[in-house]
């Protein structure tokens, strides 16, 4: 049976999607590919800076349009309570280890809701967390990509309507042990660009870890991997072993729930209302039926 998705993707969403995808590995990857004489490499610490304020704006524009795409109530409402939820996993794990519950709760939801769905589940959730934790910065629209394409893709991996039981946890184990560590690179590119300040410098042997402006890509991506090494491996790590154990243990059961709410929901139903018939003289009045058919 085809699963029901509260979002379907049009050419319009698709093409925000993109859009913000694109733009976002711009403002993440461009520390490697910056000549010595651009612009940007002169304003190395001003860049961050820029990319962080257009972010929200290109990721509020990509909501809206999913949700103008075909967003109903019912989905408003199911995006709210698994937001919450998100947020609420969130600082159980703060503080430990990089033991982030919430991400399984991703990596579940993108792959019963799909893609469009999961994209914009993963952003509103990361910006409530944001305010529930106090984590409000510059930093934040990262997160919210970050989280986006996380969620998101769940959603795009293979037999949504085919594959279910153990190979099915299996493959989102898999997923979410290795997007856990995507996540982690991702955000870690941002601070590593504003915490090192420009510290690095450009043929230096020290051995520094901090971004050099202007360095060649192999240099700075040598630079990079040492500050994974030295300031975050371990939460990621950890963010990736507990998505993994609990979407083999409990993963089976929350999938079920959410498919049920989904079908629940009907998410693709559209209310059609039958116009009376006038009765003829003497006849009782003819009911009007309210039927829900899909699309």
């Amino acid at each position: 049976m085809r699963s029901t998705r509260p979002v379907r993707l049009g050419p319009r969403s698709v093409a925000a999607l993109v859009l913000v995808s694109v733009i976002g590995l711009i403002a993440i990857c461009w520390p490697f590919f910056a000549d010595t004489d651009s612009a940007v490499t002169t304003h190395a610490a001003d860049a961050p800076w820029l990319f962080a304020a257009l972010l929200p704006l290109l990721i509020a524009v990509v909501v809206a349009t999913i949700a103008d795409c075909g967003m109903d109530a019912k989905a408003v409402a199911m995006l709210g309570v698994l937001a919450a939820v998100g947020a609420a996993l969130r600082p159980l794990g703060a503080g430990t280890g990089g033991l982030e519950p919430m991400f399984f709760l991703m990596v579940l939801s993108g792959r019963v809701l799909g893609p469009g769905f999961g994209f914009v589940l993963g952003a509103v959730t990361m910006f409530a967390s944001a305010l529930l934790t106090g984590g409000v910065g510059p930093w934040m629209p990262t997160q919210m990509l970050a989280m986006g394409w996380f969620t998101m893709g769940a959603g795009l991996l293979p037999g949504p309507d085919r594959l279910r039981g153990r190979a099915e946890l299996l493959m989102l184990s898999a997923y979410g042990f290795l997007a856990a560590f995507a996540y982690g690179t991702v955000t870690n590119l941002y601070g590593w660009v504003t915490i090192g300040g420009g510290k690095g410098r450009a043929g230096d042997g020290s051995g520094g870890v901090f971004f050099a402006p202007g360095a060649p890509a192999h240099e700075n991506l040598a630079r990079f991997l040492a500050y994974v090494l030295a300031t975050s491996l371990g939460w990621d790590l950890g963010r990736a072993a507990l998505t993994v154990v609990l979407t083999l243990m409990v993963g089976g059961a929350l999938l079920r729930a959410l498919r049920r709410a989904t079908r629940r929901a009907n998410f693709e139903a559209q209310v059609t209302f039958g116009a009376p018939e006038v009765p003829s003289p003497g006849e009782a009045p003819h009911r009007t039926y309210v039927t829900y058919e899909p699309e």
